[in-house]
C-alpha cells in the first residue's frame, strides 16, 4: 500500500537515507559501548561499568526508535552488520584500550552521532517532517550531554 503521510516519496527517501546513517552510527556506538562495559579494568572499573551499562541500554532503545521512524516513512531499515559497516562513521573498538582511552573513544563516538543527527535535520526540515525533527533533537540532546559527562571524566 502506498504511503500517504504528506511527505513526498523523494523526501521520504532522503530522510530515511539520513536516518539509516544515524541508525548505523548509533548501533556501532551501542556495540562499542557494550564492548567497553564488558572489558573495562582498573580503578575506574565500577564507575565505567555502571555508566556504560546505562549508555548501552539507552542506545538499544534509540536504535529501535530510529529504525521504526524509517519504517513509518515507508522504507526498509538497515539491519545487518554489513549494511551498518557501509553506513557508519563511528569507528569500532580495536581492543585492549585503557579505561581513559575507552572514555576518549566514547566521547568521539557520541560527538560523531551528534554530527550525523545534525546532518539529517536539513532533509527533515525541508519536508516539514516534525516527528523526525523531534527524534533528531532528542538524539542530539542525549549525545551532547553524554559526551560532556564523559569529557568531564578526563579533565583534571
Amino acid at each position: 500500500m502506498r504511503v500517504n503521510i504528506g511527505i513526498s516519496e523523494e523526501s521520504r527517501q532522503a530522510i530515511a537515507g539520513q536516518l539509516a546513517k544515524l541508525l548505523a552510527d548509533t548501533y556501532t556506538l551501542y556495540l562499542k559501548t557494550h564492548n567497553f562495559h564488558w572489558n573495562v579494568t582498573g580503578p575506574q572499573f565500577n564507575t565505567l561499568h555502571l555508566m556504560t551499562e546505562e549508555q548501552y541500554t539507552e542506545l538499544a532503545l534509540a536504535v529501535d526508535q530510529i529504525a521504526e521512524r524509517i519504517r513509518a516513512l515507508g522504507l526498509p531499515a538497515p539491519g545487518s552488520y554489513a549494511e551498518f559497516s557501509k553506513l557508519a562513521t563511528v569507528e569500532e573498538a580495536k581492543g585492549g584500550e585503557s579505561a581513559d582511552e575507552m572514555i576518549r573513544q566514547l566521547v568521539i563516538g557520541q560527538e560523531t552521532v551528534v554530527r550525523t543527527a545534525r546532518a539529517a535535520v536539513t532533509a527533515a526540515d525541508e519536508a516539514s517532517d516534525e516527528p523526525t525533527l523531534d527524534l533528531l533533537t532528542q538524539r542530539m540532546q542525549v549525545h551532547e550531554k553524554t559526551a560532556w559527562m564523559l569529557r568531564s571524566m578526563l579533565e583534571d
